[in-house]
């Protein structure tokens, strides 16, 4: 009887499946920080694979973090697309030719737009 419990035993162990992790290993090139406490910093990181991201920070005014930095972003055709971005109180604004861009605004609306600033300059707000 022991035996046959050490027997299904053993064979439950073989039949469980063996997981392997496929991810491809990314090795770090490059890992540069600098951190002044105050609120200023600045790193780089570069993998052997290509991709690239580098930032730096200043103290905001309204207690964020301003922050200038980009990044490489790998393609499925297998290059690369840089990424810029601005990071503050007037939120994240990236910039990359892969962004779709707005079409422009129709006449009507660029006027609507002129005379909404005219008002405000006057002090004509609406709530």
């Amino acid at each position: 009887m022991k035996f046959m419990v050490l027997v299904c035993l053993v064979v439950v162990a073989i039949a469980a499946p063996q997981f392997q992790d496929s991810s491809p290993v990314v090795q770090v090139l490059v890992d540069e920080r600098q951190d002044d406490a105050a609120g200023n910093f600045r790193y780089s990181l570069q993998a052997d694979n290509g991709i690239l991201m580098e930032a730096s920070g200043t103290p905001g005014s309204q207690g964020q973090s301003n922050i200038q930095g980009s990044y490489w972003s790998p393609l499925p055709d297998g290059t690369f697309q840089e990424v810029r971005y601005v990071a503050d109180e007037f939120g994240f604004r990236p910039q990359s030719s892969l962004l779709p861009t707005p079409p422009p605004l129709p006449a009507h609306v660029q006027d609507l737009l002129r005379i909404a600033e005219e008002q405000r300059a006057q002090g004509i707000v609406f709530e």
